[in-house]
């Protein structure tokens, strides 16, 4: 136990304790402070230490010495930064990766249209719900044949099969066959369901396949760009159109 201890507990007065050094004042240096000293003083050493390197370094440098970082590196605010390369690009490599580019998109293009007309194909272009896309229009000579008219009796079917639009065979052909595909609501229910699940499929697959076509219209059009023809910009790039320029004519031979 140190003497001022000893001399706090002799008295029973409280003993002194010195403040630390508050974390937010850390960064401004030691504290003037007894305990300190050979802190400060190493610090005050190091310093010293790293600046007399830094001379000898200076003073032994070769002023005819050449390394890269001199014509890479430039200095911003006191301090040196080194120059990031520029890709160097000829415009026949631009053209050449334009060309790739639409190839690529022209071949999933493709590819998504031949997919669109199979499930086309498939789908016999019904309506997913069943019923008729557009009105059965029926001619008469008069109208007593209207108020007389019977659409069963006119489709020569029964009254089940009316609402049909595909798939509705007349009386006589269900006296001598039996009548194909499901009959139970509830099948009939979950088949109209899986229709409209590839009609919602075949909707997005064509507006990707005109996203695609612009993506491609604007791919060439920035490929045209790189010529140094004159042009002048008639419409502006929209996201459904690339950008409309007109080039002046140029007679080639």
């Amino acid at each position: 136990m140190s003497s001022a201890f000893r001399k706090a507990a002799k008295s029973g007065q409280r003993p002194h304790r010195e403040r630390a050094q508050p974390a937010r004042r850390q960064k401004l240096g030691l504290l003037e402070k007894k305990k300190d000293y050979k802190l400060r003083a190493n610090d005050y050493h190091k310093k010293q230490n790293a600046l007399r390197a830094l001379q000898k370094k200076a003073l032994e440098k070769n002023p005819d010495e050449f390394y890269f970082k001199m014509i890479r590196a430039e200095l911003q605010d006191g301090v040196h930064k080194i120059k990031q390369p520029k890709d160097e690009v000829t415009p026949e490599q631009v053209k050449l990766m334009r060309t790739q580019d639409i190839k690529y998109v022209e071949m999933k293009r493709v590819a998504e249209a031949k997919k669109i007309e199979r499930l086309k194909s498939e789908l016999h272009l019904l309506d997913a719900a069943g019923k008729k896309p557009s009105k059965h229009v029926f001619f008469f000579d008069s109208k007593k044949e209207v108020q007389e008219f019977d659409i069963v009796t006119h489709l020569d079917t029964v009254p089940e099969l009316v609402d049909r639009v595909y798939n509705r065979p007349t009386v006589s052909t269900l006296q001598n066959k039996a009548l194909k595909g499901a009959t139970d609501p509830a099948h009939l229910k979950k088949l109209a369901q899986q229709r409209k699940n590839q009609y919602d499929l075949l909707k997005q697959r064509i507006e990707r396949e005109k996203a695609m076509f612009v993506v491609a219209q604007k791919i060439q059009t920035r490929k045209d760009l790189l010529d140094k023809t004159h042009k002048v910009k008639v419409k502006k790039e929209t996201t459904n159109g690339p950008a409309i320029y007109k080039f002046k004519f140029q007679r080639k031979r």
